[in-house]
């Protein structure tokens, strides 16, 4: 009989070997990531089992805004229900029934899924959103992301070409390495204030502590004008994806183009790893409502499409029954 019950501290170490493989997981939903944040959350994580056996699992914690909400996960791009195929058709179904039944017994009305996108799935692994879809799920939340398939990459601008051109002309240097975090960190903080009013969603601190725990998931490329550090990307990496988690450039950067550059590289070494895709991360704002063209556009360039990382919601009290 399958049930679902909350994960336990317990559980930690069977998690993340359960996860690592799993369809669809990377690091980000692993318990040595989701714990880096400490008490901020309160946790609601399932686990799906039929017996000891387990069947799936699904990060999730309580909205910190909104304590009759849960959300997989408030603190990770996306969290939903990763196996290891024994949840394929109607099992799926039945997992995610017992799931939600569990957060409508323990009082919460809705929840906030964040879909895993495909291109991180090691193969086809969707059955989540068509439960979703008949359990009355809506999706609320769409945000647009540009994506290189490194097996069939579209062309290249000659505008890119150009800022590479312009970028060797000036001598940019290529360093990579997690010990330039500290360096790269202003740059970053500033980009962000300058260009978004925003700053970064990870301290130092906390950047540095992940990028420890994760050595092989965990990646830092910059580009150094005159021996100063003026641009830099942060890359989470899957077994399928090279994602660019942050992207920086100073004034300085930008003069010389040192961005083009540094993704030119960026994207020959994960083809060099293995990878599948390179993933630029989203170019959206307001809840997807917002595309920034101009930012969208540069990403393109490099010989991205679409893809899009979506998010739905259902009522826990009205809905939750995949029938």
């Amino acid at each position: 009989m399958m049930r679902a019950r909350f994960f336990d501290a317990g559980d930690a170490i069977r998690w993340d070997s359960f996860c690592h493989g799993a369809h669809g997981a990377t690091f980000l939903h692993s318990r040595a990531f989701l714990s880096y944040h400490g008490n901020r959350f309160v946790d609601r994580s399932v686990v799906v089992e039929r017996h000891d056996e387990w069947l799936g699992v699904i990060p999730a914690a309580e909205h910190p805004g909104d304590p009759s909400t849960v959300v997989s996960h408030p603190g990770a791009t996306y969290g939903g229900m990763v196996h290891h195929g024994r949840l394929r058709g109607g099992r799926m179904l039945q997992a995610l029934n017992s799931a939600l039944a569990l957060w409508a017994s323990a009082g919460y009305e809705r929840l906030q899924y964040k879909a895993v996108p495909y291109i991180y799935q090691l193969s086809p692994a969707q059955e989540d959103l068509y439960a979703l879809f008949r359990a009355g799920a809506a999706r609320y939340r769409s945000d647009l992301s540009s994506c290189i398939d490194l097996q069939y990459r579209l062309p290249v601008s000659e505008r890119r070409k150009r800022g590479r051109k312009k970028a060797l002309r000036a001598c940019v240097q290529l360093t990579q390495g997690t010990d330039h975090l500290a360096a790269l960190w202003p740059v970053l903080a500033d980009n962000l204030e300058r260009n978004h009013d925003a700053a970064p969603v990870h301290t130092l601190g906390e950047m540095s502590l992940l990028a420890a725990r994760f050595p092989e998931h965990i990646e830092v490329m910059t580009a150094q004008v005159d021996g100063s550090v003026e641009a830099g990307i942060v890359l989470f990496l899957g077994q399928t994806v090279a994602h660019a988690q942050y992207i920086a450039s100073s004034e300085a950067g930008y003069a010389v183009n040192a961005l083009d550059l540094l993704f030119d590289g960026a994207i020959e070494h994960s083809v060099r790893s293995g990878k599948r895709y390179f993933d630029f991360g989203i170019s959206t704002e307001e809840h997807g409502r917002i595309l920034n063209e101009g930012l969208a556009q540069f990403k393109n360039e490099f010989g991205a499409g679409g893809i899009v990382y979506e998010h739905y919601e259902m009522n826990l009290k009205e809905g939750g029954n995949a029938a």
